[in-house]
């Protein structure tokens, strides 16, 4: 199941690094005039990422997986072409000659492009928040990254547990369920830029509902059954973070478990009421812009009533 998993992943990223979380913008060496001609520049380069990624996906599968087997995308993301090189470095042995040649001319095309884009956010700080909200704007639904099927939505009560969060306590959901007025359940994994961007708005979110008897609560995919260095790995960008909500894992095979791997979406979001019903569509993509925190919100509201 666990290959099933991360197989699934990997082709979620190729397909979602541009719609959810990738920088991006315009591929021109010309300094932007003003913030709307940063925001058409850093679109252009996320959509250039893009194409590079999807254009070659099975021989990017297999690096995906392998960033599942240890490879830990490097904080702050300050250049993703370079945990590209590194993850590619890594399982050289496992491409042709020409496979090689391939995966890593390409690479250092992303490792240029992000180059630009730091760039352009060290011109304009806010050029990725305004590119981010802008792309959900043209795709048409503000509240998510990625279509909306492919996220398990059918079920309407949460699947009943008994976890263990990272410092290997035990959680049961019934407790944690009817304890909180709200839980919100995140759903992430540690090669996920989106996915490790929106942890402190989280833990924001975490502090804010703390004061009204809720919790946010977060299930990291590649740590299911207990793996010990997947824990590790999310432990360290957990703390790196200043993250202090609980993180939990499911043993792969519970309904717990088998709900995650039905997940096809990174980062997504459900809310929980107190008798353990999903409130509402799960929010997919990450809750940094304000509609996706707005659409939240609203979720989280209608549960506590």
């Amino acid at each position: 199941m666990k290959k099933i998993l991360t197989l699934v992943l990997a082709v979620l990223m190729i397909l979602s690094l541009g719609a959810c979380g990738m920088k991006g913008g315009s591929g021109t060496d010309n300094e932007p005039k003003n913030l709307d001609e940063a925001v058409t520049m850093y679109k252009d380069l996320m959509a250039q990422e893009n194409e590079i990624l999807s254009k070659n996906k099975k021989l990017w599968e297999t690096v995906f997986i392998a960033a599942d087997k240890g490879m830990t995308l490097q904080e702050d993301f300050k250049n993703y072409g370079d945990f590209l090189q590194d993850t590619i470095d890594s399982i050289k042995d496992k491409f042709s000659d020409d496979e090689l040649k391939t995966l890593k001319s390409e690479a250092k095309k992303i490792q240029d492009i992000e180059k630009k884009l730091t760039k352009l956010e060290e011109m304009y700080p806010e050029v990725a928040e305004k590119a981010k909200e802008d792309s959900m704007k043209e795709s048409g639904d503000g509240s998510m990254c990625v279509p909306a099927d492919s996220v398990s939505a059918n079920t309407k009560k949460f699947p009943s547990f008994t976890a263990k969060d990272l410092d290997g306590n035990k959680v049961d959901s019934n407790k944690l369920f009817a304890g909180n007025t709200v839980t919100v359940m995140n759903f992430w994994f540690t090669t996920c830029k989106p996915c490790v961007g929106e942890l402190k708005d989280l833990e924001a979110l975490n502090k804010k509902l703390a004061k009204k008897g809720g919790q946010v609560v977060g299930v990291n995919s590649f740590t299911l059954d207990g793996d010990k260095k997947a824990i590790s790995e999310a432990k360290d960008i957990l703390s790196k973070k200043g993250i202090s909500y609980k993180n939990i894992w499911f043993k792969s095979d519970s309904d717990a478990g088998k709900f995650t791997s039905e997940l096809y979406s990174y980062p997504t979001t459900f809310v929980i009421d107190k008798s353990g019903n999903i409130v509402g569509d799960p929010i997919v993509g990450a809750i940094t812009s304000s509609d996706q925190m707005n659409a939240l919100n609203k979720l989280i509201d209608k549960a506590m009533k």
